[in-house]
């Protein structure tokens, strides 16, 4: 109860006050739910709450953990180890992640030096060391799958059923899915038992706090508009997807070369920098991301205040995703989408899927006004000018225009597995 009064939790979400009660006593529990809802809290709440009411088993073998969460990606599990640690600052309890991508000695270290009683990972590094024996998962009491779709949408399911067979049956199990398909209800039901069902419909997440508001504009005048917007409305924690590595690499570089505090969070980037960047993020460092959907899941940066869709992506819930970044808890924030002639088709879609319309308007002359030229040369493209072209929004657009503001073209031409 200390912990949560340190971080600042004054209130249940709706799916904390739905499941709180049948987790504290003890039941199953699956729920439809996305980041941002708090259901992390949740799960860790009501593991810590068992392991308070029961004592400590003696002479607990090393690596041998209490509780049990898998995570579909390096960036949701070390986001829930950060949420874990939080928590028990007031217990005797610790908590240890391990994935892939990372000192392996140092994460066999975290298991083997010590007892550790709450363990997360993702489904490789977790397989490793239970072959290695490095990872005993023989007395776990109580074991979470998160975000179950997207197990299922990256390959992990036969992993996870591999780890969910070492772990003893006499457990309390919960599920958690963005998404409740015939599939995954196949999947809770047979992971758990008589589980409680809870939903929380993805649209009244985020979209209730968070203020959507879409630029019509042209191609050309996408890097003007962000670049005004973030300059002259002084925004200082800022998340903006584009659909592609390459072209977020070039806003980054960009927005950079024009003296904007700004970091790159993409597949390119190796996990120890992505780390590094969430932190600076975090600590206020760095004042805007530039990420492809890498990012869309698992991030939990508190206080981002504007989320920017560069390009809107092809899948209307990861609209949603997205702009759940901020508007989170209950939270307000400010989503804003640029809607040119490569993607504003998309628009029906999108509104028919959250079931409303967006505000629509034009940007005010002052967004649309050139951006200064680069303060210094960078990267490949250097020896040909800006990739925007300077941002100019009255030029034509240049030899390379095509792969400018509006990004490499339509957001269709190219597989979306390059983000």
């Amino acid at each position: 109860m200390q912990a949560v009064s340190d971080l600042g939790f004054s209130y249940c979400t709706p799916i904390q006050a739905a499941i709180l009660p049948a987790v504290l006593a003890g039941s199953d529990a699956a729920g439809r739910a996305q980041t941002g809802t708090g259901k992390t809290a949740a799960f860790l709440i009501g593991i810590l709450t068992r392991f308070l009411r029961s004592p400590l088993p003696v002479n607990r073998p090393h690596g041998a953990p209490r509780a049990f969460i898998l995570a579909p990606t390096r960036e949701l599990a070390a986001q829930i180890n950060k949420d874990c640690l939080d928590l028990v600052s007031h217990t005797p309890f610790t908590c240890a992640t391990i994935f892939g991508g990372m000192d392996y000695n140092r994460q066999r270290r975290a298991l083997t030096d010590a007892p550790v009683d709450i363990v997360s990972g993702t489904p490789g590094r977790i397989l490793d060391f239970l072959r290695n024996r490095v990872l005993d998962l023989r007395h776990v009491e109580v074991a979470v799958i998160d975000e179950a779709d997207r197990m299922l949408d990256m390959g992990f399911i036969p992993d996870v059923r591999s780890i969910m067979r070492a772990i003893p049956t006499e457990r309390q199990t919960m599920l958690f899915s963005a998404t409740l398909t015939p599939t995954i209800l196949r999947l809770a039901a047979q992971w758990t038992r008589n589980p409680v069902m809870v939903e929380i419909e993805p649209e009244h997440v985020t979209l209730d706090t968070t203020d959507q508001i879409a630029y019509i504009i042209k191609r050309r005048e996408k890097f003007p508009l962000i670049y005004n917007l973030i300059t002259k409305r002084n925004l200082q924690r800022v998340l903006v997807f584009a659909n592609r590595r390459d072209e977020s690499r070039r806003l980054a570089d960009e927005l950079r070369a024009r003296g904007i505090n700004c970091a790159l969070l993409s597949g390119d980037v190796s996990q120890t920098a992505r780390f590094s960047t969430l932190e600076k993020f975090r600590a206020g460092e760095i004042n805007v991301i530039v990420a492809t959907d890498v990012a869309a899941r698992g991030l939990h940066v508190d206080a981002i205040s504007h989320v920017i869709n560069y390009n809107l992506p092809d899948d209307p819930e990861v609209y949603v995703h997205r702009i759940g970044r901020t508007g989170r808890a209950g939270a307000s924030g400010i989503s804003i989408s640029f809607a040119s002639e490569d993607d504003g088709h998309m628009f029906p879609a999108l509104q028919d899927f959250i079931g409303r319309e967006l505000r629509c308007v034009y940007p005010e002359p002052e967004l649309l006004e050139p951006p200064p030229a680069p303060q210094r040369s960078h990267g490949h493209d250097a020896d040909r000018g800006s990739a925007y072209g300077h941002g100019h929004s009255g030029s034509r657009p240049r030899r390379h225009g095509r792969r400018s503001g509006g990004g490499s073209g339509s957001p269709h031409s190219h597989s979306s597995s390059n983000a």
